[in-house]
């Protein structure tokens, strides 16, 4: 079935759904086969969905369709089809988060963002592919192995949120549910040319699912076609949750950007290499702001990378070691990388910890401080495109050789300071994927940023997204 312009319903956006259902255009029963009709056709050659509840889908598909028809919906994405990583519990659907050692474990409860989800009508079909811990940037793992970028035969779409980004990108279902502790929704949504959010620290409740590995760090975010369709996932999930007082933050007003905003561009991150062709669209975009009334002015990067890196691995690797050290015999279970991460975590003192903690605290407060002086943060997403999907990170940008954080230098600060940020899809490249920006703004600032993003004359050409055709 396809609306009267011959779109099929598994092609369109969450906002232009809801559109459908409000004129009785078509049901979400409807659309929901058709994503699952978009899943068996599409799913095979990308492994993005790893787990499908097709029962329980076409339930609340046909619930919601009555909701609908009696003009009583539940929320802004009552009947839209969702997915969610495999790092989140899903009640009735396995929470492997890629590893042998949770290969069994199936949740009897829903975690609390997903709850929401739920309880506003949402349409949760199945869990999608990470990377074993989801510590990496790209996604595989020796439960379901390696899913690909649908934009880019044999590449990867990114990690941790990579089986979301390539559902997204592929059609099945507009959204999808992840979570971000150092760019692992907006490095995926750039690699698949998509939107993303990663919200501020205590706009997204979260317990009663996995451990935290990296503390305050990781928060739970969306992957979708444009601003809209994100803001409606933050108009559900954003709200004060007692069992979580960091939520709280929700409480914060919201502050529209000024005509002329203020806009820190910073194309680089000191001597760390990018890609020529991430580096002309990012110049490329920050003049268009420019001539669309921003005030736009190019800086270097206002923290100490290194310092920043430093914090961030020393709390991921603390944290999976502490993970690990619950499960007897687990180094015979876990992939190579992660063993050694969790080996060099264990080796970790109480002080190096401390001092992660201590970093941290500190460049929150830096980072407060230069939101005063600026509305908003302009870089890249990602410093490198996609590489092949079976390698966990790329050896070498522009020519240089890097570490395995090399690709993802823009993307940490963001989780040290808790702040939110957006990937703007701006470009496409021919083999190896899409090209994204970041837009980051002070802290509970979501709302304004999302704002932003769907009002900019310089943003606005860029959504809804084009899908990938990887048939």
């Amino acid at each position: 079935m396809s609306t009267s312009d011959t779109a099929p319903l598994w092609s369109l956006t969450a906002a232009e759904l809801v559109a459908g259902y409000r004129t009785g255009a078509f049901s979400p029963t409807a659309v929901m086969d058709a994503v699952f009709d978009r899943l068996d056709a599409v799913n095979p050659g990308l492994n993005a969905v790893i787990a499908v509840d097709r029962e329980g889908a076409t339930l609340a598909a046909l619930d919601s369709t009555l909701r609908w028809e009696n003009g009583a919906p539940l929320s802004v994405l009552d009947g839209v089809p969702i997915s969610i990583k495999d790092n989140l519990y899903l009640a009735g659907l396995p929470a492997t988060w890629g590893s042998r050692l949770h290969r069994d474990f199936v949740p009897d409860h829903d975690e609390p963002a997903v709850a929401r989800l739920r309880a506003a009508g949402a349409l949760l079909f199945g869990k999608t592919n990470v990377p074993e811990f989801t510590v990496q940037g790209y996604t595989g793992n020796l439960v379901f192995g390696t899913t690909f970028n649908p934009h880019a035969r044999g590449m990867t779409p990114g990690g941790s949120t990579g089986g979301g980004a390539a559902a997204v990108a592929a059609g099945i279902g507009p959204l999808a549910i992840g979570t971000d502790a150092g760019g692992s929704i907006r490095r995926p949504a750039a690699h698949c040319g998509l939107f993303a959010l990663k919200p501020s620290i205590g706009h997204v409740t979260r317990y009663d699912g996995f451990p935290q590995l990296l503390a305050d760090f990781e928060v739970v975010g969306a992957i979708g076609r444009s601003a809209a369709d994100l803001d409606s996932v933050r108009e559900v999930l954003e709200t004060f949750d007692p069992a979580d007082p960091r939520t709280l933050a929700t409480a914060a007003p919201a502050r529209p950007f000024p005509a002329e905003p203020r806009i820190a561009f910073m194309p680089a991150i000191g001597a760390n290499p990018v890609d020529p062709r991430i580096a002309a669209a990012s110049r490329r975009i920050a003049a268009a702001l420019a001539e669309t009334g921003a005030r736009v002015e190019t800086i270097e990067a206002p923290f100490d990378a290194d310092r920043v890196t430093a914090a961030w691995t020393a709390i991921m690797q603390a944290g999976l070691a502490w993970h690990l050290s619950k499960f007897e015999g687990w180094q015979a279970l876990v992939n190579p990388s992660a063993r050694a991460l969790a080996e060099q975590g264990a080796a970790r003192t109480a002080g190096e910890l401390l001092d992660a903690l201590a970093a941290a605290a500190e460049v929150r407060s830096a980072a407060g401080l230069f939101f005063r002086d600026y509305d908003l943060l302009l870089c890249p997403a990602t410093a490198a495109l996609a590489w092949p999907a079976d390698t966990i990170f790329p050896p070498e940008i522009d020519g240089r050789e890097v570490g395995p954080r090399g690709h993802a230098v823009f993307t940490g600060w963001m989780n040290v300071t808790g702040l939110p940020a957006v990937t703007v899809p701006v470009a496409m490249t021919d083999a190896q994927g899409g090209i994204g920006l970041q837009l980051v703004a002070g802290h509970g600032r979501d709302r304004d940023l999302l704002d932003f993003l769907a009002t900019s004359p310089a943003l606005r050409p860029f959504a809804p997204a084009s899908l990938a055709n990887p048939d």
